[in-house]
C-alpha cells in the first residue's frame, strides 16, 4: 500500500497531464474557430470540431479520474502516448 504523500504525488501528476491533454483538445477547436473566422470553415464543419472536442474530453476525463490514481499515472508514465482527439472520433456508420 502506498502512502498519503505518494498518493497526493499521483493525483498531482494525472492532474498536470489532464490539464496538458485538455489543452491540446481545446487547441482544435481554437484552430476550427479561427478557420471559420477565416471564411475556411462553416458553422456546421464547427460544430462537428465541438462535437469531437466534447467526446474526446469525456474519454480523457474518464482516463484520468479512474478509481486507481497510482495505476493511471503508471499508464501515463510507461504506457504509450495516448491520441484523445483520435480516440474521440465518432463512429463511422
Amino acid at each position: 500500500m502506498s502512502s498519503k504523500s505518494e498518493r497526493r504525488a499521483a493525483r498531482e501528476a494525472v492532474a498536470e497531464y489532464h490539464q496538458a491533454q485538455l489543452a491540446a483538445l481545446v487547441q482544435h477547436v481554437g484552430e476550427a474557430v479561427d478557420r471559420f473566422r477565416a471564411g475556411q470553415l462553416d458553422v456546421f464543419e464547427v460544430d462537428q470540431v465541438v462535437f469531437h472536442y466534447g467526446r474526446a474530453a469525456k474519454e480523457l476525463w474518464k482516463f484520468c479520474n479512474a478509481s486507481d490514481v497510482e495505476f493511471t499515472t503508471s499508464l501515463i508514465g510507461n504506457g504509450p502516448p495516448v491520441d484523445w482527439w483520435e480516440r474521440g472520433a465518432p463512429r463511422r456508420r
